[in-house]
C-alpha cells in the first residue's frame, strides 16, 4: 500500500460541510502537522513542534489555498489523462473513417432519406468534432494555471508576508513541472472560480458531443434485422438477460449516461459558481467535487468507448449499399438538369412504385443511362 492511499484514511470531512472548504483545509493541516510532529519524537495531538494553525497554515487560507490546490489538480487531470484519451479517441475515429471511405451510403436528415455520403464522412465528422473540443478543453485549461495562493483570506495577502507569493508559486511550478503562474488580480481570484467553472462547462460542451456520437453509433447499430443494420458494434456482454445473442450497444449507452451524468454537474457547478458572495465563493469545495468527478468519469468513458467499441466497429457495407441503391433521393444531384419539381415528382413515384430512381427516370425517357450515370456520380 503505497503513503497516499494510507494517508487517504486520514481525511474524514465530508464535502457537503462548513464552507469555503475550512473543513477540508484544518484537516489536512492537522494530519500535517501530527505526521511532522510523530517524525519529531511527540505524539499525535500534541502540538509541541509543529501547530496546524501557527506553523501548517501560516501565511495562508482556506481561501487560497482550496483554489490553488483545485487548479493543479485539475490541469494535471487534463494533460496527463484527458487530453490524451481524447486524442487517441480522436485518432481512432479518424482510422475508421480511412477504413470505411469508400462505402457509400444514405445520409439522413430530420431522421429521413437525405443526400447521400461515405461512411468514412460520417466517422471523419465524428473525429473533427472530437478535435474541435479537445482543443476548447486545452485552451480552457490555461486560465487553471493563474493561482491565488498568497492573497490569503480576501486577496490582500495579510500574513502571507511580502515574498510568500513568490517563493510558493516557484516551488509550485519546480514541483508539478507546469508553468502556474499568481493571478495578476489575487483580490478577484479569491472572490471567483471562474477557471474551474469555465473548465466545467467545457466538459458539459464536449459531453453533448460525445453523447451525439455516442446516440448515432447506437443507431448505425440498430437491429440488425428491423434497424439501421449499417455497422456493428464489438460485443461486450453475452446476450441480454433474456434474450440469446442479443447485442446491446452496451460501451454508447454507458458513455450517454456518463455524459447526462456530466451535464448535471455542471448545473450544480454553475448555480454553486453564481452562489458567490462579495470577497469569498463558499461553495467551493462542491465545485471542487463535482469538476474533479466530471475529469474523472469522462476520462475513464472516452477510454472505454475507444478500446472497448470504437476500434473494433464493422461496416456492413451490403446494408449500406442496399439503403444507397434503393434511395430516390439521390435524385436531388439532378436538380440542376431537370429542375426541383419534376425531381420531386420522380422522387414520389419511386417510393410509390417501389421502383429505384434509375428505374423511373429512364421510364420518362428523361435522360440516357450514361447521362444518369455521370449525373449521379
Amino acid at each position: 500500500m503505497s503513503a497516499g492511499q494510507w494517508w487517504q484514511g486520514q481525511f474524514v470531512v465530508d464535502i457537503y460541510s462548513a464552507g469555503a472548504g475550512t473543513s477540508q483545509n484544518m484537516n489536512i493541516n492537522e494530519v500535517v502537522a501530527n505526521r511532522a510532529n510523530e517524525l519529531l519524537g511527540v505524539p499525535k495531538g500534541s502540538y509541541r513542534f509543529i501547530h496546524p494553525n501557527d506553523h501548517v497554515n501560516l501565511g495562508q487560507s482556506t481561501n487560497d489555498t482550496v483554489p490553488t490546490a483545485l487548479y493543479i489538480a485539475c490541469y494535471e487531470i487534463v494533460h496527463t489523462r484527458l487530453l490524451p484519451s481524447l486524442f487517441a479517441f480522436e485518432q481512432a475515429l479518424h482510422a475508421k473513417a480511412r477504413e470505411f471511405r469508400s462505402i457509400k451510403k444514405t445520409g439522413r436528415t430530420h431522421l429521413q432519406d437525405a443526400l447521400p455520403l461515405t461512411l468514412g464522412n460520417e466517422f471523419v465528422a465524428f473525429s473533427a468534432t472530437i478535435a474541435y473540443h479537445r482543443k476548447c478543453v486545452a485552451r480552457a485549461s490555461t486560465d487553471l494555471l493563474a493561482l491565488n495562493l498568497g492573497g490569503t483570506a480576501v486577496g490582500s495577502g495579510v500574513n502571507a508576508g511580502p515574498v510568500f507569493r513568490k517563493i510558493a508559486i516557484k516551488k509550485i511550478r519546480r514541483l508539478t513541472q507546469r508553468p502556474f503562474v499568481s493571478n495578476p488580480n489575487l483580490f478577484a481570484g479569491t472572490q471567483n472560480v471562474d477557471a474551474a467553472i469555465s473548465i466545467s462547462s467545457t466538459l458539459r460542451n464536449l459531453s453533448i458531443a460525445l453523447g451525439k456520437i455516442a446516440s448515432d453509433l447506437r443507431l448505425l447499430a440498430s437491429g440488425p434485422a428491423s434497424g439501421f443494420n449499417e455497422i456493428s458494434l464489438p460485443s461486450v456482454q453475452p446476450g441480454s438477460s433474456i434474450m440469446p445473442a442479443k447485442v446491446n450497444p452496451s460501451i454508447p449507452e454507458m458513455v450517454n449516461m456518463v455524459c447526462f451524468q456530466i451535464m448535471g454537474l455542471d448545473q450544480a457547478v454553475a448555480s454553486a459558481g453564481q452562489a458567490a458572495q462579495l470577497e469569498l465563493n463558499v461553495m467551493t469545495p462542491l465545485i471542487a467535487f463535482n469538476v474533479l468527478h466530471e475529469l474523472e468519469i469522462l476520462n475513464q468513458a472516452i477510454h472505454i468507448f475507444t478500446e472497448k467499441c470504437v476500434k473494433g466497429i464493422k461496416a456492413n457495407a451490403e446494408q449500406c449499399r442496399r439503403y444507397y441503391e434503393g434511395n430516390p433521393v439521390i435524385a436531388t444531384a439532378l436538380t440542376p438538369r431537370l429542375g426541383y419539381a419534376r425531381v420531386a415528382e420522380l422522387i414520389t413515384e419511386a417510393y410509390a412504385t417501389g421502383r429505384s430512381i434509375r428505374e423511373v427516370i429512364l421510364a420518362h425517357k428523361l435522360l440516357s443511362e450514361k447521362e444518369i450515370n455521370n449525373l449521379l456520380q
